[in-house]
């Protein structure tokens, strides 16, 4: 496990790499640099038979933002125990390795007592980096929050 993670670091950083190196001359270097300083900012809600983390930070590269995020969500796990918590990255354009770790802590975590974690909503960009670490094996994957909402409760 900690070989793949590494690899998996490895591979997310490459992909933030190609990913900064897209950004358009109008948004301006120093705008992408702040904006992974910045802690991660998500939201915890609920529906039906699931639990959503919804993360509204285009950028999830700030180490003690991942820590702080890492922090909520397994307290949210550890307190309500939900059959299903649906990783909703709408609004992410890359992350970093550690947002990979993160998943698959929290995966094991809700693995102890038979939940799941399920990701959304991700673009193909980070998706790819998902097929390349073979983690797209370890999750589902649903084009929409809603779409794994619906079906976590017909699961």
């Amino acid at each position: 496990m900690i070989k793949a993670q590494k690899y998996a670091r490895m591979v997310v950083e490459s992909v933030k790499f190609v990913e900064s190196s897209r950004v358009s001359a109008s948004s301006g270097l120093a705008e992408v640099i702040q904006s992974m300083a910045e802690p991660v900012d998500m939201e915890i809600t609920t529906e039906a038979n699931a639990a959503i983390i919804a993360f509204k930070s285009p950028s999830m590269s700030d180490v003690d933002g991942i820590a702080a995020a890492a922090t909520k969500i397994k307290e949210f796990v550890k307190t309500n125990r939900p059959r299903t918590l649906v990783f909703d990255f709408g609004a992410v354009r890359f992350f970093s390795s550690l947002v990979l770790g993160l998943l698959l802590d929290v995966r094991q975590n809700l693995a102890t007592y038979g939940g799941e974690a399920v990701v959304s909503g991700i673009n193909p960009q980070l998706h790819r980096v998902f097929k390349i670490t073979n983690l797209n094996k370890v999750f589902r994957f649903f084009a929409s929050r809603q779409d794994a909402v619906e079906a976590a409760n017909a699961d």
